[in-house]
């Protein structure tokens, strides 16, 4: 039971609820309603085969910095609570897991698993060139829906395509929100985020811009998805939670930054997959 919690801690089991709603609206925009539970299933296992792999391998590749910075030298391979090997055989067994959810999906779905563990695995590496690693963590969240609507179709539209979009943009504007409290860290390790580039104040501009983009793309999955009023009254919500999520934090002052990234993001996510099941369900009766 030990090292369960230290594995659960390490791969951020309440993370995923950032994920999961958006994979489960991909379902269900995909289904027009609820999948069958079969398939509901093995969306579910695939996303925590996918995510503990893209967890645990940031932890591995991470280590070296994560035992110099005093936010994360406890975490569990710097402080020594688990081995580099465990965490390594952890890493390839969640991989097949995700391959084998994908198996039992269809066959797009096994087709392109390499490739969203390819792009899960590739983030970790995205600090050390680019300020905009920000915008792959993106990419790497925004598998799950576009991956939902492939696991109950076997194909791709526009639909699930504007749906990893806009999970692209909000992940970019939370993301730099987190980030500011490493900014100082990453500059002296020559790492690279958006804070480190820009600043804090032009960071969280940029920001600002891509939660605004967010907003517009969920607008035109709307249309192209043929929603209504329900899940339109949802996107304006998540609005106006992420307006409140900027207030929140400052360049000067980050104390309640855990408030803006977790509970304020966890609202958003949500929030729109309850509308969205709403506006479908009404529309259906």
């Amino acid at each position: 039971m030990k090292k369960l919690r230290i594995v659960l801690e390490m791969i951020k089991i309440e993370h995923t609820l950032f994920a999961l709603p958006f994979a489960a609206m991909g379902a269900l925009l995909a289904a027009r309603g609820i999948p069958d539970g079969r398939i509901l299933f093995w969306i579910l296992v695939a996303m925590v085969g996918a995510r503990s792999a893209a967890m645990a391998f940031n932890r591995l590749v991470d280590r070296d910095y994560d035992a110099k910075n005093p936010r994360t030298a406890s975490r569990a391979i710097p402080a020594g609570l688990i081995s580099v090997g465990f965490v390594r055989g952890f890493t390839a067994l969640a991989s097949l897991l995700l391959v084998l959810a994908a198996w039992r999906l269809n066959t797009l779905a096994l087709l392109l698993s390499p490739v969203a563990l390819g792009v899960v695995f590739l983030y970790s590496y995205t600090k050390r060139f680019t300020h905009w690693c920000h915008a792959f963590l993106g990419l790497a969240l925004a598998i799950a829906p576009v991956g939902a609507w492939v696991a109950v179709r076997g194909d791709l539209t526009l639909v699930p395509l504007a749906l990893g979009a806009a999970v692209v943009c909000w992940l970019v504007g939370f993301d730099t929100i987190y980030a500011l409290q490493d900014a100082e860290f990453d500059k002296n390790a020559g790492l690279h985020s958006l804070p480190v580039r820009f600043g804090a104040q032009k960071a969280l501009a940029i920001g600002r811009v891509s939660h605004v983009f967010m907003i517009l793309l969920l607008v035109v999955l709307g249309r192209l998805a043929e929603l209504h009023g329900w899940y339109f009254t949802g996107v304006a919500l998540a609005a106006a939670l992420i307006t409140a999520e900027h207030v929140l934090i400052s360049p000067t002052d980050l104390k309640r930054l855990n408030i803006a990234f977790f509970n304020v993001n966890i609202a958003v996510s949500s929030g729109l997959l309850l509308f969205t099941a709403l506006d479908l369900w009404l529309s259906a009766v």
